[in-house]
């Protein structure tokens, strides 16, 4: 008999510091930490963890993740030695060359992505070389965007759906140009944009300065935060999250 999953209900249209706690989470919650670059650990209710671009450390912790994703526009992006107690790795891209397809249901978190291409050095451009993650859980809808070099087409922003969340790579040069990356993520319209991938103070205020007529600023003093959909805000707002490896004592 087929196996059938949970639907999606988001498609209806740094550097070590002090210990950082798994909160104790609701069941309508995750707590969300930037690590570095462009991994963020999401952490669940059930005890599930996540980690985005995985390049092999996170920091000083005992616990494997769950699910790792990777993407492979630069090294920092993805590890070609995943920890074998991580059950579950997810490549943004087919080393086969095909097209990476995931939907992976896993009870209280539904992970998908859709594909996107990348610059090559090779041959000007890969097909489907990166991937953005979509995770569904606690009734959320969280993005990372990988490393994306183009604006989605309108079929790609119809498979993405509504993001409540969304991580993006604001360096502006690497990845997808400021000006381009400003116009999807207004486009997008999440309620919390993460930047990640910035490699200075003044790289991170130009991505400010084009995002400030829309959405609201907010500065956090920690690298980890718990959200809901009861905590998102009410105008969409950029939350800037000081990257710190993590110190975990279990």
């Amino acid at each position: 008999m087929a196996q059938t999953r949970s639907p999606s209900h988001c498609l209806a249209f740094a550097e070590n510091g002090p210990p950082i706690h798994r909160a104790a989470l609701t069941v309508d919650q995750v707590q969300i930490t930037y690590a570095d670059h462009s991994m963020y650990v999401i952490d669940t209710f059930g005890g599930m963890r996540v980690v985005t671009d995985y390049n092999g450390y996170i920091g000083q912790t005992e616990k494997a993740p769950d699910v790792v994703t990777m993407n492979k526009g630069h090294s920092s992006h993805y590890t070609s030695h995943p920890d074998p107690q991580i059950p579950h790795v997810l490549r943004g891209w087919d080393p086969k060359g095909g097209v990476a397809d995931h939907e992976l249901e896993l009870g209280e978190m539904l992970i998908r992505n859709v594909t996107t291409d990348i610059r090559s050095v090779y041959s000007g451009q890969e097909p489907d070389g990166n991937s953005i993650f979509i995770f569904e859980v606690a009734g959320l809808c969280i993005g990372h965007l990988g490393h994306l070099h183009h604006i989605p087409t309108d079929e790609q922003f119809a498979r993405i759906g509504r993001l409540d969340v969304v991580m993006a790579a604001v360096d502006g040069s690497m990845t997808l140009d400021l000006l381009s990356m400003v116009t999807l993520l207004k486009r997008l319209r999440a309620s919390v944009v993460l930047p990640m991938h910035w490699f200075g103070q003044s790289t991170l205020n130009r991505f400010v300065a084009g995002m400030r007529d829309t959405f609201e600023i907010v500065t956090l003093p920690d690298s980890s935060f718990v959200i809901s959909q009861d905590l998102l805000p009410n105008r969409p707002t950029v939350m800037i999250v000081p990257p710190r490896f993590i110190t975990e004592y279990e």
